[in-house]
Formats: C-alpha cells, structure tokens, sequence
C-alpha cells in the first residue's frame, strides 16, 4: 500500500500552513511522492523568504514539481510586491488583446523570478450575472468572443514566459450567485444554452491553435448534463464532454476541495476519488493535513481496487509530467522572452517602484510602468462624471477597512484612498464599519463635493442605493456597484495602487477614462 501512496500522492496538490518547508512537512510530502503545492498568501512574506521556500519544495519534490498560486490580477493576487497586474475586467475594459498579452508575460516573469511555474489564471468565466458574488471583475467580459480574445492572449504572454498557465472554472462560474467557497450553486440552464455561453470559452481554450495546458474544475452542478454531481465529481462533464467531444489532452485539476460546495457535502477522500474518476488528473487537497492523508489513503484505495484503474492513473501522471517539463521549476526569470511591450503600454517615467518596492528581477521597472498603464487603459466612466477643481474641499467617504474574504486580497483602506486623493484635494475623510448603519444624510450640507469609495465586491443594499447621493462615485472593486446609485462614476476594476494613481491621473486632466465596461447594463 505504501507504493500505491506514492503514486496517490502525485495526484494531489497541497498547501503549506507556514513561510518555511518543515521537516514534518518535508518528510510527509517525500514519504507521499507529493509534487504539487499551491501557496497562499499567508506563505509568503517577501522575495527573499518566497525563493527560498519554493527552492526548498522544489528539492523535495523533485524535477516534476509543480509549485503554484492564484496570481490573476487585480484583487486576486498572492504576491503583493511584485508588478500589480490590473484585474480581469480592467483588461477586457481596455479591449486590447496586445495590451493583455504583453500583461500576461509580465505577470508570468514576477511570478517565475519567485520560483512558480503554474499560475491559476486566467479566469474564463463569463460574469453575465450582476449578483455573482465571487467572480465579477474577475472575469474578462460578459462577450464570448471578446473575453476569450483577451484571456487568451493573456495566457499567450505567460507561456512566452515560461510559466503554465490554468484557466477556470470550467464549465463557467460567471451566472451564479452564490460563492462555491460557501455553498454549492447550480446553474439551471438547457444544455443549448450552455454551450453558447458558458462553454464557449473553454471550448475554444481547449480546441484553440495553443491549447490551454490546463484547466480548473467549478464546484457547481449543471442539472442539464448532471443532477448530481457538480463539474469537478462528474464523468459525463469531465470526460464526456471535456475528453471525449473536445478532445482536450492538457490537465484537468479541481478547484480547492476544502471549499464548502465539496467538503460539507462529501467525504474528502470519497470526493478525491469521484473526481479523478470523473476525469480530474490532480485534485488540490488544500485542506489541513488530516485530509490530506485522507486523500491519499481513499485513493491508493481505490487504485487497489480498481475502482481507478492503474491505465487511467498512468495517463494521469503522464498529463502532469508533460506539463512540469513543458514548464519546469527554476525560479530564474526570463527578461524579454518573446514579448514585446506595444507602443499603446508606453508610460510616463513616474511608474518606478517606491522605496518598499525594490526591483526583485531584471525587468521589473519596466513591468510596473506597463501595469500602470495598463490600469489607466482600462479606466472606465458612467455618468456625467465631472473633476472637482484643483485643490478643492473633498469629502471622502468609505469603509474604513476591508478584510480578506479569502479569495482575494484586503481591500484598500480608506485612509490609504484619502492619501492619495490628498495630492490634489483638500481632504476631509469620513468612515463607517457598516453600511447598513451609516447615515449619509448626517453628512455636512457644506458645499464639499463628496466622492464615495466603493472597496469590497459585494453590492449594496437597496435602502443605501435610496439614500446615499454622491457627487462622485469610485467603483474601486466591483464595476456593477456603479449601478447601485444614481451618480456618475469612475470604475477601476481594483484597488491597487497604479488604480488609485489612474483615479488621480483622471482627476488631475492628464487621462481621459477610455475604458468601456465589458458587461452589460453600462
């Protein structure tokens, strides 16, 4: 049984609960033949701490390790210091699929330069569903065609690169609006419908000139297809469809099983065992270490019963160890691999790091400058927007902070925006812990104009969007939030800092807002 846990274990990826590989944790992982990991940002504390800690995994897993994080853009980001990628929906607002290529290498080179070779990104989503609470500016767009166009010449970038990309959710996660962390959604459409928009991207993803190396499941079931499984426990889904009519050959992995659509519905290991059934070459057992040994024990089970039968394991670990050569661990960027940044990504020379943003690769001034503009590009406006004069008394208002929801990062502080508006503006900031609970009408009538930030991706309740009047609203997260008042509004797609800085260069008359939304109801 011990040399069925080791192939077992090269089935599974794993997460680490610290910023150094333990010898606990070390022994387990050789003991297992682990090869996959996936970090988080709680392991992860500066450059130097990162590359030591994916040398030491790559040591311990070997030439085949596949050592990975969720770097898409925008709030989903692990590695805080590196280049700020826009998000998703700032590039699809942009609309420039040079401008997302050239994004995609840059964010493949900081992430490599730390020791990663498979990157969770791009999200293929389509987010037609102004209530999904999870995806939204994640997602390229709500087009087929013009999503796909982007995100994959996104992926494109960061192949050149040397860095795997994997997109996701397949088969779509945009219509949903309930969070697969949370619960378990269904998306109840025919079957027709499906495949002209949730399929589609993924479809072309898989059967594209440049096949996707690989692809995350969704933990949502499609009751046209399966009743009862979601997508990542479903063999007509993930063989049927995904092998079998688009003859995909890249790797299939699942989204976290610890998520609660998975693990408060199903046993860990049972679960493990139906997905790889289903079709899933890897299954990512990031949970505590319990489940992973009881992931890795329900499968060598199964193995030796047959219920996963060796032939199908052999070409699993085949899938994977293509993928780990075509993109090996090395943790030494590659500067200018193939792409060029084009003449639309020129920007002004004040995009170079700050003093606690030291360069940590060769071209990483010039990354930050792309990203700069890159957020500028995407920049977006509804509304009759109009710019505060030049030193004017402002009153910001906004949450005071927004923790970690985690899946993305803490949103920006509210004393963090009004810095920044504090370079142009006399600023006054008002904040609220809650909402639902803030009176807006107890706001001075003293002739300041107001902007209001919005910082979190959930949307507003309905007696704010009565009651709250804005002279200016910033959508710093979620675009559809503009929807929630009747007040003009800018829309950043992310709260980073070059998205504060493209406010700013908006506000000061240096930048037009030339984005276009690309989701409906804008």
């Amino acid at each position: 049984m011990d040399d069925l846990k080791k192939i077992a274990g090269q089935l599974i990826m794993v997460r680490l609960f610290g910023t150094e590989l333990d010898a606990d944790t070390a022994a387990f992982m050789a003991q297992n033949g682990v090869r996959g990991a996936c970090l988080f940002r709680q392991n992860m504390q500066d450059a130097t701490q990162l590359t030591r800690l994916t040398s030491a995994l790559r040591d311990v897993m070997g030439p085949e390790a596949l050592i990975a994080l969720d770097q898409e853009g925008g709030a989903v980001v692990r590695s805080t210091w590196v280049p700020a990628p826009p998000s998703a929906m700032a590039l699809g607002a942009a609309n420039d699929p040079e401008l997302a290529r050239a994004v995609g290498a840059a964010v493949a080179r900081a992430v490599r330069s730390l020791g990663f070779n498979w990157n969770f990104a791009p999200v293929l989503d389509l987010n037609n569903n102004p209530h999904n609470p999870v995806i939204a500016e994640r997602s390229f767009g709500a087009d087929p065609q013009t999503a796909t166009r982007i995100a994959l010449a996104w992926m494109e970038g960061s192949q050149s690169e040397g860095v795997a990309c994997c997109v996701k959710h397949f088969p779509g996660h945009g219509d949903t609006h309930v969070d697969s962390h949370r619960a378990l959604p269904t998306v109840d459409k025919p079957l027709a419908e499906l495949e002209r928009f949730e399929f589609a991207p993924f479809r072309m993803a898989a059967q594209g000139e440049y096949p996707a190396p690989a692809m995350m499941t969704a933990h949502i079931v499609y009751p046209a297809i399966d009743a009862e499984y979601p997508a990542t426990m479903s063999r007509p889904i993930l063989t049927g469809i995904l092998r079998e009519q688009w003859k995909y050959e890249g790797v299939i992995i699942t989204d976290g099983m610890d998520m609660h659509a998975i693990a408060h519905r199903f046993g860990v290991g049972q679960a493990a065992v139906r997905s790889l059934v289903a079709g899933a070459d890897m299954v990512m057992a990031i949970g505590s270490r319990d489940t992973q040994i009881e992931t890795i024990d329900a499968i060598a089970a199964a193995i030796a019963s047959g219920e996963l039968p060796m032939i199908e394991v052999k070409a699993r670990l085949a899938r994977l160890a293509k993928l780990a050569a075509a993109h090996p661990a090395g943790g030494v960027a590659r500067p200018g691999a193939g792409i060029a940044v084009p003449a639309s990504c020129e920007v002004m020379a004040d995009a170079a790091p700050g003093a606690d943003e030291a360069p940590i690769y060769t071209t990483d001034i010039d990354d930050r400058a792309l990203m700069a503009r890159a957020w500028q590009r995407g920049l977006s406006s509804m509304g009759a927007v109009r710019r505060p004069a030049a030193g004017s008394r402002v009153r910001l208002v906004a949450r005071q902070d927004v923790v970690s929801d985690g899946v993305s990062e803490a949103g920006v502080p509210a004393a963090s925006i009004a810095a920044s508006l504090a370079q142009l503006f006399e600023v006054e900031l008002v904040t609220f812990a809650d909402p639902d609970t803030f009176d807006w009408n107890a706001l001075p009538q003293d002739g300041r104009f107001t902007i209001l930030a919005s910082t979190s991706r959930r949307r507003h309740a309905p007696h704010l969007r009565a009651t709250w009047h804005p002279d200016l609203h910033l959508a710093l997260w979620n675009p559809y939030q503009a929807l929630d008042f009747d007040a003009p509004a800018l829309m950043t797609y992310g709260f980073a800092a070059p998205a504060l800085a493209a406010v700013n260069a908006w506000l000061a008359g240096e930048i037009e807002a030339t984005g276009h939304c690309p989701v409906p109801g804008f």
